[in-house]
């Protein structure tokens, strides 16, 4: 099945934790269409930025139920949800997971649509992961970031 849209992702932290960013590109199958899009965290792990991209791609999809590709690096997050480990989480909610507040918010955009996920090798040259990644090294390093609140609030790192 041809998906409606895919969503590119990458992650990044300098220091891990340390100051984050992701990148991605949301690419519109039918019309071709593609829109970048960055933000980068000031305390923040690599993981959390790996699944904050793929929340904020889905957070861009106008409607619900589209068929939807999202393609990553990030085994953690691939692996959570494609061998559902995620899942059995939630059940447990999420009793000595990390980064529970992005798992659940996934979970409800997840289950709006019909995604996949595909797992590609980081920093191989794959252009649109080669991209993502620029976006998020670049979002990382910027001024002015983000505050990552539930993640100062966890670590107890509020600056």
């Amino acid at each position: 099945m041809q998906p409606e849209v895919i969503i590119y992702t990458d992650g990044a932290a300098k220091g891990n934790p340390g100051p984050g960013g992701f990148g991605l590109i949301l690419h519109h199958v039918p019309s071709g269409k593609r829109k970048e899009y960055a933000k980068g965290f000031r305390y923040t792990t690599n993981n959390r930025m790996e699944l904050l991209a793929v929340i904020e791609g889905l957070l861009l999809l106008k409607k619900p139920n589209i068929s939807v590709l999202v393609v990553s690096d990030s085994k953690y997050v691939v692996d959570a949800v494609e061998k559902k480990w995620v899942f059995n989480w939630e059940k447990k909610q999420f009793k000595d997971k990390k980064n529970p507040d992005l798992w659940i918010q996934f979970l409800q955009l997840f289950r709006q649509h019909q995604i996949r996920f595909q797992w590609i090798k980081g920093h191989n040259l794959h252009p649109e992961n080669e991209r993502c990644d620029q976006l998020a090294q670049r979002a990382a390093t910027q001024q002015n970031q983000a505050i990552d609140r539930a993640y100062e609030q966890e670590t107890n790192k509020l600056f």
